[in-house]
């Protein structure tokens, strides 16, 4: 140690020692907080290798913030802002869901989205890093989120399979789902029967696509070219996350964004259709008396809570190769409105469409049904004195259909029943509720099929699933790689490898010709729950167990300004109260509905809802249960000390950080943390709220901030250290009430 250095001068005076936290800083080797002691001090004139932080601790970081920002866009916005938002808008009151969807939004999505953000960047770590850093009882949330993305990375990703199947199907003219394939004997021809009875786009997707069975029980062996589509599909994955944020981030340029061209594209092109306004006119005229439904509450409460990505570790992992210092509250409101705004223009696009086929479908209907009236005119069955004398057969419209409809069925009102006549409504085609795959590869997709230039539409669409699909499955795999890579020291490369070489044998459950109905199962059973239990855990652990106002100083420390004071109030009474309420919705629902799977019915060629068999049904609470699994686990091993606490894992820019700031303490005014006069006196604690110099300037020192020496009990005024004091093993210190 330099002679004229301050601890040398006062060892060779005379005076009472007291040494400063800095230069006890100076000591210590920063290794693992929960095993090593703190020794400081030793012979006079001994030299003591100070601790040399260096200016970057390895981290990989965002090029930019719009990389970063298109990440978190990417992640969030997915299939379920297509095909999952304008499904529950249509179902639940049109215009007038948007309205609980919004203020949900604003009560636990954006608040608890912030809160996401918030934690990852300030511990710079992954999802187990993160909770094993403020709590570490309750350190298996982050493995409970962990398991979540990698069930729902296996299913997730077949999906993508199924969209990439359909993108080369679509380079062909016509499409190979516009017509029904005709089935040859002989010199006879006939219509595929299964399609004759469905339509041709149900068929190709339930018979030429999936080929599926027609139960769970019955496996059917592999699906060939769904099994291809699915090794692609990890491909592509893999290579977008291998390196990390180093090239996902450069993905996510193209992924993120492309989805918007297709979508204004889609758009332009839907508003151009015939009945394209009809549909939108349906979506949005508000159904007033649905906002009084429980349900449609619940409805929106989780697609608020899956339509942001909560739980899954991917939020909190993008945000951990932030800055310190990023606006985070910014980036939370952004990508939320963002998000709310994308789900607004895919139903307007969705809609569009759908009002355009409704029309076709309906017309159709017309010309079916007048057909039957001629043949009944032709038979004497009607009286031609029923057909009003203003209506044309040539050129029927659906309002002469309609008034030719009533006429009828008023006068034949005893033997209407056995005309078969169908009223050929517009409403009652736009009322036929679509969701999920049935919405993605039917319904849109025979819609697609009366466009002009069909095959490029069609390419365009699916490309779309791709990119956004791919969105998601970047963030679940970083919500997968990153807790592991913070937590053990494994070569990325090969990790990453290894994890989608492993999903993709697992994820062959999928690619049997029963796989659709395994794809149900996980979709139903392994995320819902789990997740929502998650994702109240980390709400609690921060608001109640770390503290609200010691959070919101951290905020402050970080951000530069103090958030709204209502998100104390949302993150501590709020937020928790609507997840309890979610929570409690969504186990009655779980119990008043019977577990099952809609089945293709090959026969019928029609769906048929099946219950479970009950080794499916023990799947099924399976995988709630080994979700759930890690939180009591990891609680009960750190109770009896079975298990580190994970401190020994804390990143290097906090202990940079504290003593940067602890040395700036020094230099402005050393006598605020003067030690014992004595060697054999022990320090008194520093009172909690005390002014401190930070690199920030002057700050408030609140003895519980969001630090490791707080966490953890590595605080310095909590042991008595001196030269000739003993070895003094660190304990964890009790959180204090935030009251």
């Amino acid at each position: 140690m330099p002679k004229n250095s301050k601890v040398t001068q006062r060892e060779q005076s005379n005076e009472h020692v007291t040494e400063s936290v800095a230069d006890l800083l100076a000591h210590e080797e920063p290794l693992d907080y929960k095993n090593s002691s703190l020794t400081v001090g030793g012979a006079a004139g001994k030299k003591i290798p100070q601790i040399e932080v260096p200016e970057n601790d390895g981290r990989p970081a965002w090029n930019s913030k719009l990389q970063y920002i298109l990440a978190q866009v990417g992640f969030s916005v997915g299939l379920g802002n297509v095909w999952r938002f304008p499904y529950l808008c249509q179902k639940n009151g049109g215009g007038a869901y948007l309205v609980p969807y919004f203020i949900l939004l604003l009560l636990i999505g954006i608040p608890l989205f912030f809160l996401e953000l918030a934690v990852g960047q300030k511990v710079r770590r992954g999802s187990i890093g993160v909770w094993n850093y403020i709590c570490p009882s309750l350190g298996g949330i982050g493995v409970s989120s962990l398991m979540v993305c990698g069930f729902v990375g296996l299913y997730y990703n077949v999906i993508i399979g199924w969209s990439i199947f359909y993108f080369v199907q679509s380079f062909q003219y016509p499409l190979p789902w516009s017509e029904c394939p005709i089935r040859r004997n002989g010199t006879l021809a006939i219509v595929e029967p299964e399609c004759e009875k469905s339509s041709a786009t149900t068929y190709f997707w339930y018979r030429q696509t999936l080929n599926t069975t027609s139960t769970i029980a019955e496996s059917g062996g592999l699906n060939v070219k769904m099994t291809v589509s699915l090794l692609v599909a990890w491909i592509i994955v893999c290579l977008a996350v291998i390196r990390g944020i180093a090239s996902s981030g450069k993905v996510m340029y193209f992924s993120s964004l492309f989805p918007y061209v297709v979508l204004f594209c889609f758009l332009v092109r839907g508003l151009m259709l015939k009945g394209s306004v009809d549909g939108i006119a349906h979506m949005f005229t508000p159904k007033l008396e649905k906002m009084l439904e429980p349900k449609v509450w619940r409805e929106a409460a989780t697609q608020v809570f899956f339509a942001l990505g909560l739980g899954f570790g991917g939020v909190i992992a993008f945000s951990s190769y932030n800055k310190i210092d990023n606006n985070c509250h910014f980036d939370a409101v952004l990508v939320s409105f963002i998000n709310f705004i994308t789900s607004i223009l895919a139903t307007l696009v969705v809609f569009a469409v759908l009002g355009f086929k409704a029309n076709i479908m309906n017309e159709k209907c017309v010309v079916e049904n007048a057909e039957k009236i001629l043949g009944y005119l032709n038979s004497s069955v009607l009286s031609h004195d029923l057909i009003p004398p203003h209506v044309n057969f040539s050129h029927l419209t659906t309002s002469d259909y309609a008034e030719m409809y009533g006429v009828i069925k008023t006068v034949k009102e005893d033997g209407f029943a056995q005309l078969g006549l169908d009223p050929c409504l517009l409403e009652d085609e736009l009322n036929k509720s679509v969701q999920g795959t049935g919405l993605a590869f039917i319904a849109f997709t025979e819609a697609m099929t009366h466009f002009p230039a069909s095959p490029f539409w069609s390419v365009m669409f699916f490309f779309m699933l791709i990119n956004l699909g791919l969105g998601s499955m970047i963030g679940t795999m970083t919500g997968i790689t990153t807790p592991v890579l913070d937590t053990y020291k494994v070569h990325k490369e090969l990790f990453t490898v290894c994890c989608c070489i492993v999903a993709f044998f697992l994820g062959l459950l999928f690619v049997q010709r029963s796989g659709n109905y395994f794809v149900t199962m996980f979709d139903d059973y392994s995320a819902g729950l789990p997740l929502t239990i998650v994702v109240i855990l980390e709400n609690l652990s921060v608001a109640w167990v770390y503290g609200t106002k010691r959070f919101m100083q951290d905020l402050e420390d970080m951000l530069g300004f103090r958030p709204c004071i209502i998100y104390f109030y949302l993150w501590k009474y709020v937020s928790p109260l609507c997840l309890i309420v979610l929570i409690s919705a969504t186990v009655i629902e779980m119990a008043i509905s019977p577990p099952g799977y809609n089945a293709w019915i090959q026969e019928l060629a029609e769906e048929r809802f099946e219950s479970y068999p009950p080794w499916a049904l023990t799947m099924c609470f399976a995988l709630i249960i080994v979700a759930m699994l890690p939180l009591p686990i990891v609680y009960i091993a750190r109770r009896f000390n079975l298990m580190s606490d994970g401190s020994n894992k804390l990143s290097v820019s906090y202990r940079k950080t504290m003593m940067k700031d602890i040395s700036n303490l020094e230099e402005q005014d050393e006598s605020r943390f003067i030690l014992g006069a004595k060697p054999s006196e022990a320090p008194p604690s520093a009172p909690a709220g005390r002014p401190c110099l930070t690199a920030g300037g002057a700050k408030t020192l609140d003895a519980n901030s969001l630090s490791p020496s707080i966490c953890y009990g590595t605080s310095y005024q909590n042991a008595a250290i001196s030269p000739t004091t003993p070895t003094t093993p660190i304990t964890h210190a009790t959180p204090e009430s935030d009251s």
